[in-house]
């Protein structure tokens, strides 16, 4: 049944069966919060950090307790017949706090072009640990940077005060994204046209949320993820932000698993140098950290789990492709004393 424009309802969680994968119709990477590259529980995490993949949190005021967590689904409990949904994502606010004006999670959908000037329908499941309210919506464009206008641009959603009960239920809004005419796109990158869900300030409560969905019509068809792959996914997320650690591990997590090479102290003594090739092509230039063995930021161990205190593992001539690691300072780093140096990595390419 068609939605009404710039109209919130809901649909029942055992609505009817799930269409074929239909790739590249949701404009949400990691929609059913599958991927979680970065751990799986956040206490009071940082505003502007990421918990799921593709999700960062917002907030402003202080003394609030906030836990952004992965919460897997029983078999079968999916909110939706006929799809098999993993997780679903948790943002719980357990001391109230003081002073917020904002609180919120929000999803980034590279270039602002998307979907620009034209009619598009969100939907998303949510349910509550208590019948809660003022869950609301705003989309947001940005034209990159030396873009025009230089800021983000807001729009306001009319009517999505949401009522969230104890009960699994669908959201839908159908909407008109902002034109981009007359506007500037910026020439370093293009920008991103992001989905915001704006939760209570200075109050408790627990939301779920799950099957995130942004597409075109005015209809809100079955959840699909935007690829229709589990490896789809992730690769679409390591666009993003990618790790050399297994994924069942936290970055930074003691581990031998990274990129690990030979000195060659026959030229440059007490040096090593390794390129290192990222699985996916990132959106810009990444930010890298590198971890030591016991997850020391900006260092590199040893073939016996040694730190080198002075030793900084630097990254640099970095590109959207790879990067080159740049390990110096041990003084007995020769080849008689040290067989290889090694350390685990994380590249970040996020708004």
């Amino acid at each position: 049944m068609a939605r009404s424009r710039n109209t919130a309802d809901t649909q029942t969680a055992s609505g009817g069966p799930v269409s074929p994968n239909i790739a590249g119709k949701n404009a949400i990477i990691n929609g059913d919060f599958r991927i979680w590259q970065r751990g799986t529980s956040f206490s009071n995490p940082a505003t502007g950090s990421f918990a799921a993949d593709r999700w960062s949190v917002v907030w402003d005021g202080s003394g609030a307790t906030r836990t952004v967590s992965q919460q897997a689904f029983t078999p079968g409990g999916a909110p939706v017949a006929g799809y098999e949904g993993a997780f679903f994502y948790r943002f719980a606010q357990s001391v109230a706090g003081s002073g917020g004006t904002y609180n919120l999670f929000q999803n980034r959908m590279e270039d602002v072009r998307t979907y620009a000037g034209q009619t598009v329908t969100i939907s998303f499941w949510a349910k509550a640990a208590s019948s809660m309210s003022l869950v609301r919506l705003n989309l947001e464009q940005d034209f990159g940077a030396g873009g025009s206008p230089s800021g983000a641009v807001s729009t306001d959603l009319a009517n999505t005060n949401f009522s969230i009960t104890t009960s699994w239920q669908r959201f839908t809004y159908t909407t008109t994204v902002p034109s981009i005419s007359g506007k500037t796109i910026g020439t370093t990158h293009s920008g991103y046209m992001g989905l915001r869900f704006w939760l209570p300030v200075n109050s408790t409560f627990t939301l779920d949320v799950w099957g995130v969905q942004v597409e075109l019509g005015s209809v809100a068809t079955p959840f699909e993820t935007a690829t229709g792959t589990i490896q789809g996914e992730l690769a679409a997320c390591q666009r993003y932000f990618e790790k050399s650690i297994a994924q069942s591990l936290t970055p930074g997590a003691s581990a031998n698993s990274g990129e690990m090479w030979f000195p060659n102290g026959t030229i440059i003594p007490g040096e090593t140098w390794q390129l290192v090739k990222f699985a996916v092509t990132k959106r810009v230039s990444p930010t890298i950290t590198t971890y030591s063995y016991n997850g020391t930021t900006n260092r590199a161990s040893d073939n016996n789990g040694t730190d080198y205190v002075a030793n900084t593992a630097d990254a640099w001539r970095t590109n959207d492709s790879a990067f080159v690691i740049k390990s110096s300072g041990a003084s007995n780093m020769t080849v008689a004393a040290v067989r290889f140096v090694f350390c685990n990595w994380t590249a970040s390419a996020e708004f």
